[in-house]
């Protein structure tokens, strides 16, 4: 037998920044809300965010964010416009946290302490009156007459209106298992196939081991796939010991499939003939001197050339007197598109965030509601949104879950 507690205005399920922050939004409005939690804390992939120092947003024009989610950015036009990056860095600056800017233009704060950006947002909670539940695991929503009513093990939690911002897969360690999605399927909604996004990549029979935690920066580089160009970008490329990571790599992940071919132009955004050409000047030159120090002229560091020069099948002692048409052919297409299969992507232990998740087409971007169930709302990244490293993921689930709460008040204002 549940206990049955007293019925709320808004309950909204998950405990990370969009929750935290769609629960503050909506009590300073003067709605009473519960914000239920599985975790025995709040906050605990926040907590992890950025290790541990917490990239918080972006320091760009807000215009400039919308191409930083994928195909989905459109999207998230009308919350970011509602709840810009200052808009943001001002409410944690008003609450005593400085916020420093990078190079780069990442935005963390000063202290560089994901602790005290989740101290500040529980402690907002706790001033707005927001009853925050924690070790609350929400096992079941159902849709009533007067709205809805959330299960977990031992209570029942009338609402009127529901937030669902129970965030992804990734880090599942931190409660993030997909929870959202059931609670979403359940009340109709359809789920885009969820996977890992912001991960590295791990290649197929992979060249590089010796080469781990080199790092390439603005580096050319294309996927392939069935033998068809569908990608072609630049970005920081980190070999690893298994394949590939870095900002470049991550942020394409999110379009990356297993069995998919990427091209690394480690000599830089040059044609293969031209390379060839190159090459072919460096040995008429240089007829004596062995390839892999021909080929660290192009550019190349020492190490690399000679890891190209073996996987072009030529010996390490062989002069360029002695390199034929081919080998030189088959050096030029790697130092100008080096081919490597993608194996798998990084599973959800180690993805940053979750592409896929609640079906875009069926909720409202101005106020984050349901179109199929009215008075159900979502934030963060329980939605089809993933973003690019850089702060922006975090600011999606601030945005979306201010306009969230900003939708759940308006609808209670007509229920009156």
């Amino acid at each position: 037998m549940q206990a049955q507690t007293s019925s709320y205005d808004i309950a909204v399920t998950g405990a990370g920044p969009a929750g935290l922050f769609c629960a503050i939004q909506a009590a300073a409005s003067g709605a009473k809300v519960v914000l239920l939690e599985k975790n025995p804390e709040p906050g605990e992939k926040l907590c992890i965010s950025g290790t541990g120092q917490c990239n918080i947003t972006h320091s760009g024009s807000i215009r400039d964010f919308f191409s930083r989610y994928g195909a989905n950015g459109k999207f998230l036009r009308p919350s970011l416009m509602a709840y810009t990056n200052k808009d943001l860095m001002r409410f944690f600056e008003e609450r005593g946290i400085a916020m420093e800017v990078t190079d780069g233009g990442k935005v963390f704060p000063a202290n560089r302490s994901a602790a005290a950006v989740l101290k500040v947002l529980v402690d907002e909670c706790r001033r707005c009156g927001v009853e925050l539940k924690c070790g609350e695991p929400v096992t079941e929503v159902r849709k009533t007459a007067s709205g809805f009513v959330l299960h977990t093990d031992g209570h029942e939690y009338p609402a009127k209106t529901l937030v669902i911002a129970t965030g992804g897969m990734s880090y599942p360690k931190t409660g993030s298992t997909g929870d959202g999605y059931r609670f979403a399927a359940a009340l109709g909604h359809t789920i885009t196939e969820p996977g890992p996004a912001l991960t590295p990549l791990v290649i197929d029979t992979y060249p590089f081991s010796s080469l781990a935690g080199i790092s390439f920066p603005g580096l050319s580089f294309s996927i392939w796939r069935d033998s068809r160009k569908v990608m072609e970008r630049s970005g920081d490329v980190l070999l690893t010991h298994t394949g590939l990571s870095g900002p470049g790599i991550l942020d394409c992940s999110r379009d990356i499939r297993a069995g998919d071919v990427i091209r690394l132009a480690f000599a830089g955004p040059v044609q293969r003939e031209t390379m060839e050409k190159t090459l072919i000047d460096l040995v008429q030159r240089n007829p004596t001197r062995q390839v892999k120090t021909l080929v660290s002229q192009t550019g190349i560091f020492e190490r690399l050339a000679d890891s190209l020069v073996c996987i072009a099948g030529i010996p390490p002692d062989c002069t360029g007197a002695h390199l034929n048409a081919a080998s030189r052919k088959k050096l030029s297409d790697l130092l100008t598109g080096c081919p490597l299969t993608v194996k798998a992507l990084g599973n959800f232990s180690v993805a940053m965030v979750t592409r896929g998740g609640v079906a875009l087409k069926e909720v409202t971007p101005k106020t984050m509601e349901s179109r199929i169930v009215p008075g159900l709302f979502f934030a963060g990244e329980v939605l089809d949104i993933d973003g690019d490293t850089g702060g922006y993921n975090l600011q999606a689930a601030f945005s979306t879950g201010y306009c969230a709460a900003r939708g759940c008040v308006e609808r209670l204002k007509e229920k009156e």
